[in-house]
């Protein structure tokens, strides 16, 4: 018994002086770094006439601003990779539009679900939260919601990064067809034939077509967004939006004239296999922004779940390159 308990106390002894160790290391880890920037993702609410908004949040509180606006049919959960990349040189904010992820979804015949009506919302946002200057990233939905933001607001854009975020004609596909004649015929059996367009197969679609390498597509965040678009009254919320998207195409040649006016300086990162926005969308900006900077990456859609680190690479040259 002896013997044992002088073992013990032995490696007790050993225990806690690597426990000492470590804590010296550590403390001369943090002082060999001490500008080591907190890149902690923080998850927040505010509330915008009525609706709650979830957003992500990190990087240094006055550092330049960076807004990420999501699509369909996913969420701020899509910047999930990106955010941390970004966040030690800047405030990166990414809210949920109403409808969508975390925020608030009133139903359909509480809330008009209208593309101008989500940038009122997002306005409400930014001016609540007093981003008074910052570039923005748009993707997919995110892009209308975003060009109307800047539009009513071209003294606060430092900048635009658009990840497959349309804003010409050439750049709809013929997936859009379908979408098209529904916009013709606003009837209630085109909007039935739309129904599909919720689904988990459509969900799945969206996130695997034109991708190289599937084995890269996490699965949680299809499965998260399919989810969330189950939700009950959430397919008509998603077919208002779907028949609304006709009035960003109306606003395209307003967008060009804020392109032209203002000429903001522009990234463009785009998947050249989505099966939704063609790569002629992306070199369209060019017509109004001769001096865009336009990189493609071998993917579809979903470009971040494939291509974060090069994406996020490209934003961090870029965003060096904006007005404080």
């Amino acid at each position: 018994m002896r013997k044992f308990l002088i073992h013990f106390a032995g490696l007790i002894t050993f225990i806690l002086l690597m426990v000492n160790v470590s804590a010296a290391n550590l403390r001369q880890q943090i002082k060999i770094n001490p500008k080591m920037k907190d890149t902690s993702i923080h998850y927040r609410s505010v509330t915008v006439d009525g609706l709650k908004l979830f957003y992500r949040e990190a990087g240094p509180e006055k550092a330049p601003v960076l807004l990420l606006l999501h699509g369909y049919p996913t969420s701020s959960h899509m910047f999930r990779n990106l955010i941390p990349q970004l966040s030690e040189k800047y405030h990166v904010i990414a809210p949920d539009l109403p409808g969508f992820g975390n925020s608030s979804a009133p139903d359909h015949k509480e809330f008009n679900y209208t593309f101008d009506n989500l940038a009122e919302v997002m306005q409400g946002f930014i001016d609540q939260l007093t981003l008074d200057r910052f570039a923005i990233y748009i993707f997919d939905y995110g892009a209308p919601v975003g060009l109307r933001l800047a539009v009513a607001n071209p003294d606060k854009i430092t900048g635009i990064i658009s990840q497959n975020g349309n804003a010409y004609e050439e750049g709809l596909s013929k997936e859009w067809d379908p979408i098209q004649r529904y916009w013709k015929d606003p009837s209630q059996a085109n909007r039935d034939a739309l129904k599909d367009f919720v689904s988990k197969e459509a969900t799945w679609f969206q996130y695997h077509q034109g991708v190289s390498d599937p084995s890269l597509i996490a699965p949680e965040a299809y499965l998260l967004d399919q989810q969330l678009l189950d939700r009950p009254g959430n397919i008509e919320i998603q077919l208002d939006l779907v028949k609304d998207y006709r009035s960003n195409v109306a606003m395209y040649p307003d967008f060009h004239k804020y392109f032209r006016k203002y000429q903001p300086k522009l990234l463009l990162v785009w998947g050249d296999k989505d099966p939704y926005f063609l790569p002629a969308g992306a070199e369209a900006y060019k017509k109004d922004l001769p001096n865009a900077d336009l990189k493609f990456f071998d993917t579809g859609h979903f470009a971040l779940e494939t291509h974060a680190k090069e994406i996020g690479s490209n934003i961090l040259l870029f965003m060096g390159t904006l007005p404080k």
